[in-house]
């Protein structure tokens, strides 16, 4: 007659074996689970829905809040009919001003109180002169270009070139300029979900 012991030394192999083959179906299931996530094809690329959610963004990047951060030239823009800079401000070899005018000068981490007083933000600059990231007097397909160009968004992805466009404070500005200011008709949000939606669908440019 089986002892207890025996009986327990008899079923012990049959576990053990139960066990690990549970554990190799899991291994194999996780595996399996990250091949398909690997082969899964990228989401569908779409040149006219791409092409249309970049469109609609471009009037942001168009307004005067943006536009005159983003000139042509050398001289920042000012007000809403986007003016040359009135102290003659330009842009150094940092984006930070030139000789004693620097925009830190005027520019604090907030707007000034009151109607049309110097505006502020964080780390108030224009793009330094070895990639000025020009928006003034660009078409939409011109802009998309140059934002998609690593030789002129200091060799970023698409997507980390739009990071400063989803979570920079300077940008986000631009929907609190302060008073006497106009503001994008395209909210923060629904602006940060187009260039989002321009990535996702391929981020083909208009022509």
């Amino acid at each position: 007659m089986k002892t207890h012991r025996d009986f327990s030394w008899t079923i012990l192999p049959v576990v053990i074996l139960i066990c690990a083959a549970a554990a190799l179906a899991g291994g194999l299931g996780a595996r399996s689970a990250a091949q398909r996530k690997a082969a899964a094809p990228p989401a569908a690329r779409d040149d006219a829905a791409a092409k249309a959610a970049f469109l609609a963004a471009y009037s942001v990047f168009m307004h005067p809040r943006c536009m005159n951060c983003h000139p042509a030239g050398d001289i920042p823009l000012q007000g809403d009919d986007s003016h040359p800079h009135t102290q003659n401000v330009q842009r150094g070899g940092a984006g930070m001003g030139k000789y004693a005018l620097k925009c830190l000068d005027c520019h604090q981490l907030e707007n000034v109180p009151g109607a049309n007083m110097p505006p502020g933000a964080p780390n108030w600059h224009l793009p330094p002169p070895n990639m000025k990231m020009v928006f003034e007097g660009k078409s939409a397909g011109e802009l998309c270009r140059q934002l998609k160009d690593p030789k002129q968004n200091g060799g970023r992805s698409v997507e980390r070139a739009i990071e400063h466009i989803k979570s920079d404070k300077l940008v986000m500005w631009g929907w609190a300029p302060g008073e006497g200011r106009s503001v994008p008709a395209m909210s923060h949000a629904e602006f940060s979900g187009r260039m989002q939606e321009w990535i996702a669908k391929g981020a083909a440019c208009p022509e």
